[in-house]
């Protein structure tokens, strides 16, 4: 048999790797399952616990479902499957990256991690909720620090009294 011209040469181990670039993703969910897996199966369990699931159960699930996926999504790339781009998105890849709103974020959230021992939940998450809304773009000053203190109080007694998370309190403890 003759070569012809208008079969493809053999592509070279980086230019394989280029086209099955999908791979990669497999490889980080098999190792994020086998983590988990590990993680839960090396768990010690009080043995009075009651009932057939236990605090292994949804560990192992998971585990289980990201090694399932990772070897299923690793076939569908060896047999030619590939990922769509975005058909939605309509952002700039040529644009910079808005530094402006990721440093006042950032400093939203620090100064949250900072603030919620001395000051609590409720008034440290009212300050994360009306700087996060500040920061992205919201420039109603009147409107935004009433819907952040809701926010924040509404979550509190969500976690802490409904879900029995005890979040800090601060000084509104005895308030509330």
């Amino acid at each position: 048999m003759t070569g012809d011209s208008t079969t493809p040469r053999p592509a070279g181990l980086r230019s394989w790797l280029r086209e099955h670039s999908e791979l990669g993703v497999c490889v980080l969910l098999f190792v994020l399952g086998v983590l988990v897996l590990t993680d839960a199966l090396t768990m010690s369990v009080d043995i009075t616990q009651r009932g057939p699931v236990g605090p292994k159960t949804v560990p192992v699930a998971v585990g289980t479902g990201l090694l399932a996926v990772a070897v299923l999504l690793a076939v569908d790339v060896l047999r030619g499957g590939r990922g769509e781009a975005e058909g939605g998105e309509d952002v700039d890849l040529g644009e910079p990256a808005d530094l402006r709103t990721v440093a006042l974020l950032t400093g939203v959230f620090l100064a949250f991690a900072a603030l919620i021992g001395p000051l609590g939940f409720p008034v440290s998450g009212a300050l994360l909720f009306w700087g996060s809304a500040y920061a992205l773009g919201s420039r109603h000053l009147d409107r935004d620090p009433l819907i952040a203190a809701v926010l924040s109080l509404l979550t509190y007694f969500v976690f802490d009294d409904l879900l029995g998370v005890p979040l800090p309190g601060g000084p509104l403890m005895g308030v509330l």
